[in-house]
């Protein structure tokens, strides 16, 4: 598979210099007195957000991460260099967990933004800390600290507006190719999508939504079964769901299949179950035009769905941009509230 969402990997932060144990030596000055400078502070390690990475493939070829070490503090009170940080580029979309612990580090939703994963040693101090009235020759220094090492658990959910649901070959991959510039596999066979696609749905100028198409899902996906289970926690960042529906599919019923990706979900998560969901009845174009309103009307009330439907026809593009339109103004009325809600 092209596209991996997790990634085990090992960080460990350098060690911190130790602390330098040394006395003045100059011509005609017999005690000169110590003057070892202390250790440099190790290195840490960090992981950064970049907005050019959509996957965590990188980690299949190198899972250990080092940085690098604190130098040593020497003579003339001279402190050792600190230990360079070590920067891991991750794709935008990134959770972090220890292994170890289960614990949850941070969340890496924004491009640019650090994590600190493993803090560095500390610094061992120089003999010059220790001299006194009563000890002028101080013998005692301290070492550097060793550096965090962790195993971290990396897990990445891709950032999209809308989700697609559906089971395979109900048209989610053609969908997002009519919308979006993103084009994904299409055949005529299942689980042509192996992997999330993005696409970016431009309205107008600085009105646009990123929608996300996951492998289709089956029956008993939320066990594990098929490939959608493995990709339904990148709908967890969604505030509104598309469940496409193919309105003539060439065995089964509609209801029956959208019944079964219903189910699913609220199984997998009862929190992503009662998100905004809108039914979207696709490829009304395989249906006589004067069949298609009763045919979607009789899917609808067996369905007994309360909220919003839309009939579209993803390959000729029909009803499409209704959907788009209205999605958009869906996300603008959100964004309005969250902004009320902040004064």
């Amino acid at each position: 598979m092209k596209f991996v969402d997790e990634a085990t990997i090992e960080v460990v932060a350098g060690k911190g210099g130790d602390g330098c144990l040394s006395f003045r030596r100059e011509k005609f000055i017999p005690y000169g007195g110590p003057n070892g400078g202390d250790g440099g502070e190790g290195g840490s390690v960090y992981l950064v957000a970049d907005a050019d990475l959509n996957t965590l493939v990188d980690f299949r070829y190198k899972r250990l991460f080092r940085a690098k070490h604190g130098e040593h503090g020497k003579g003339s009170e001279c402190t050792g260099k600190n230990g360079q940080d070590l920067s891991i580029k991750v794709a935008v979309g990134t959770l972090a967990y220890d292994v170890n612990t289960d614990e949850f580090l941070g969340d890496l939703v924004k491009p640019g933004q650090t994590l600190l994963v493993a803090k560095g040693g500390q610094h061992g101090l120089g003999n010059v800390h220790f001299k006194s009235s009563t000890n002028r020759t101080p013998r005692r220094i301290t070492n550097g600290t060793l550096g965090e090492d962790r195993s971290l658990r990396l897990e990445l959910q891709v950032l999209a507006d809308v989700g697609l649901l559906g089971l395979p070959n109900a048209g989610k991959s053609t969908f997002i190719r009519a919308v979006s510039a993103a084009r994904p596999k299409i055949a005529d066979y299942p689980f042509t999508t192996l992997h999330p696609n993005l696409g970016v749905v431009s309205i107008d100028i600085d009105r646009n939504f990123v929608i996300a198409d996951i492998p289709g899902l089956i029956e008993g996906a939320a066990d594990g079964a098929g490939l959608g289970a493995l990709f339904l926690k990148h709908l967890s960042r969604t505030r509104l769901l598309l469940h496409i529906v193919d309105i003539a599919p060439l065995e089964g019923d509609p209801v029956s299949d959208a019944i079964k990706i219903i189910q699913e979900l609220e199984k997998y998560s009862s929190d992503l179950a009662a998100r905004e969901r809108w039914l979207v009845l696709n490829k009304i174009d395989l249906l006589p035009p004067d069949e298609q309103a009763q045919h979607c009307q009789a899917i609808i009330e067996r369905l007994d769905w309360q909220g919003r439907v839309f009939q579209v026809s993803a390959v000729s593009g029909q009803g499409c941009m209704d959907v788009c339109y209205s999605v958009m103004n869906y996300l603008e009325d959100l964004r309005e509230d969250a902004k009320a809600q902040s004064v």
